[in-house]
């Protein structure tokens, strides 16, 4: 009789330990659509190279910032989960949302139609503006002007989509490279006359290299930036919601003025 009631206590015993060692496993879990203390963890895709939307400022330290992260922050806030940031290609982005490599993107991109075959979109976020960027002493000074001209782009962007659209009606090349900064130095080193850059972006480059000048490319539709999610997810109408709540309550204009004021 001891032998079997000490067999008994013995097979308890491991038995209980078993289930808390399952219990804080799974409540230690960090991967993609699992819980972390109670809170799952979605992973956003974006392309660091996109100031003031997404960077790392190196000077500084290794972390990506800008108005995208702390959007996607209090996106987060509001319906409950943590974020894991990816860091990939821009024209990477796209296939990793289709391929359920990351959860959702915000990497100031805009909708399109080719876009919209594949993936969601949230409602906007914030409207912009493309720009013609190109060096004071290049003689461009509007559109017409880039003929015979070899025009930069961003790959897989919207504004390669304008440059290859403006092509039609103007006689010049254009040409894409994968990071934003590398269009730029293209231009800087007179191997692009110009490229076409959304606003904000181009403003913090033309502040930061007096060399270069900018002017508006007019289009018929505004562009904006949204998040983008797999077609049919859960995720669209709660960013929906958490995004106007945060356009009604003034946090998107607060950080807009934090990150789109170009310092002179």
């Amino acid at each position: 009789m001891k032998n079997k009631l000490l067999l008994v206590m013995v097979v308890l015993v491991m038995a209980i330990l078993g289930a808390c060692g399952t219990a804080e496993k799974e409540k230690s879990t960090n991967s993609q659509g699992t819980a972390t203390e109670d809170k799952k963890v979605l992973v956003m895709g974006t392309s660091a190279d996109y100031a003031p939307f997404e960077y790392v400022d190196t000077e500084n330290s290794n972390e990506i910032i800008g108005f995208d992260i702390d959007l996607v922050n209090a996106i987060a806030e509001k319906i409950g989960v943590e974020i894991e940031v990816q860091d990939m290609d821009f024209n990477s982005l796209i296939p990793a949302v289709q391929a359920g490599k990351v959860d959702f993107v915000l990497a100031g991109m805009s909708p399109t139609p080719k876009r919209d075959e594949v993936v969601d979109f949230s409602i906007p976020y914030n409207e912009t503006v493309q720009m013609v960027v190109t060096k004071k002493d290049s003689g461009i000074e509007k559109v017409e002007d880039l003929a015979g001209k070899t025009v930069g782009a961003q790959i897989s962007s919207i504004q390669e989509d304008l440059a290859n659209e403006v092509a039609k009606t103007v006689d010049m090349k254009v040409e894409s490279r994968n990071l934003i900064p590398e269009v730029v130095q293209e231009i800087m080193t007179k191997r692009f006359d110009a490229a076409i850059i959304e606003d904000i972006v181009a403003e913090n480059y033309v502040q930061r290299n007096p060399d270069l000048t900018y002017f508006p490319v007019e289009v018929d539709e505004a562009d904006y930036k949204v998040a983008v999610l797999p077609e049919g997810s859960e995720l669209k109408a709660q960013f929906d919601k958490a995004i106007q709540e945060l356009i009604d309550s003034g946090k998107i204009e607060e950080l807009q003025k934090k990150w789109f004021v170009v310092e002179e």
